[in-house]
């Protein structure tokens, strides 16, 4: 095989030769245009989105940055075939771990250009409007360019149903309650900004949830300049959709923990509402089981079984999306899980009973033992059950 003195990014190679391009050669340094893809199941969309980006920024210098969350369909190993052809193509695989938000902090953190873009993988974003996020940015008219569904020549029919129309109107209507700057579209996955602004931002973000423009806004050392460019929502050609009511549940956790101003963790205000639909669906089973003529004791056995099987489900479902359990950990997990919410629950009594014997009220002691087990549960759960990995 015949090889020139080139390195393979700054090559094309034809029949096992590489052959350096008369712009390619020439390069120096890094592109001034990384696009950010946060992925999971693409495998379908990698190859499309890529000839999709090559003709909407030709004549610009830029890159993509694939980052997958260990998609079992294969989708990093479709970005390291790409990428072996073409020098605009890296890929980042995350094991362990999931989350867009976390994605995008990591990509963008990756990139040396000047202008971070963020796009989704499913190519219902309209990449031919990247000229016009970036030109918003050169131009100096704003900090943040967002391609909008919501504006004047926006749309947003791609959503595929009613019922995903409903989600992203009501976390729009959230996001609107609490931004600092005026937004149409708080919810959209499209966007731009410089990579200097981003860096100064990253170490405030929560990089939780899936909606991370919203977080990027408001967590801003200083009110930032947006101006929203107008985008088509395409529908989906392949793959499938990861907008679900969990997922506007978390961006209802992320206002909570901007408006607490990172206080509490989003993970912990998600924790303890889980524990509240637990005493919920423990009332509900003891009711019914009573209503059935159970006795007392039967009733609220079956009732707090109930309840924690509830709490297990959601939190491994939404509080711990990232670090889901499955197969075998899962029901290890579930066991776990079991011993720590018994010894939460006698913590609960036991702080509430020394409160009571000090003179405190019947509320004032429960809401001291339900805080010591709320507390008590999150942490060994986090330390123990649903641990980084």
């Amino acid at each position: 095989m015949t090889v020139e003195t080139v390195t393979p990014q700054a090559a094309r190679r034809e029949n096992g030769t590489y052959f350096a391009t008369e712009t390619d050669a020439e390069r120096h340094g890094g592109p001034e245009i990384t696009v950010v893809v946060p992925c999971y199941k693409e495998a379908a969309n990698v190859r499309p989105l890529v000839d999709a980006l090559t003709v909407a920024l030709e004549g610009r210098d830029w890159e993509v940055v694939f980052v997958d969350d260990d998609s079992p369909d294969g989708t990093i190993d479709e970005v390291r075939a790409l990428s072996e052809e073409n020098w605009r193509v890296r890929g980042i695989s995350r094991i362990g771990r999931r989350g867009l938000s976390s994605a995008v902090i990591e990509g963008a953190l990756s990139s040396s250009a000047r202008y971070v873009a963020v796009m989704d993988g499913d190519l219902q974003h309209d990449e031919s409007r990247l000229p016009a996020l970036i030109d918003a940015l050169t131009e100096g008219r704003c900090d943040i360019a967002v391609g909008s569904r919501h504006v004047e020549g926006g749309d947003n029919s791609g959503l595929a149903n009613v019922w995903r129309h409903a989600l992203s109107d009501g976390g729009i209507r959230l996001a609107q309650m609490v931004l600092p700057v005026k937004v149409g579209d708080p919810m959209s996955g499209f966007f731009a900004l410089r990579r200097t602004l981003f860096q100064r931002i990253a170490p405030r973000l929560s990089g939780q949830g899936f909606k991370i423009l919203m977080d990027l806004i408001m967590s801003a050392p200083e009110k930032v300049r947006v101006e929203e460019i107008p985008c088509v929502f395409r529908p989906r050609v392949a793959g499938e959709s990861k907008l679900d009511v969990l997922v506007l549940l978390q961006f209802a956790g992320l206002l909570l923990d901007k408006l607490f101003r990172g206080w509490l963790p989003v993970r912990f205000l998600t924790f303890a509402c889980v524990g509240a639909i637990g005493v919920a669906v423990n009332l509900i089973v003891m009711n019914v089981m009573r209503i059935g003529g159970a006795d007392f004791e039967v009733a609220q056995t079956i009732g707090t079984v109930a309840a924690i099987l509830a709490n297990f489900w959601l939190d491994n479902t939404f509080t711990y999306r990232d670090r889901r359990l499955r197969g075998p950990r899962l029901y290890g997990g579930f066991i776990a899980f079991l011993l720590v919410s018994s010894v939460g629950a006698w913590a609960n009594i036991g702080i509430a009973q020394l409160f009571r014997a000090g003179g405190d009220g019947w509320g004032q002691a429960s809401a001291a033992g339900a805080v010591i087990g709320v507390v008590w549960n999150y942490a060994v759960s986090s330390a123990l059950i649903w641990r980084p990995r």
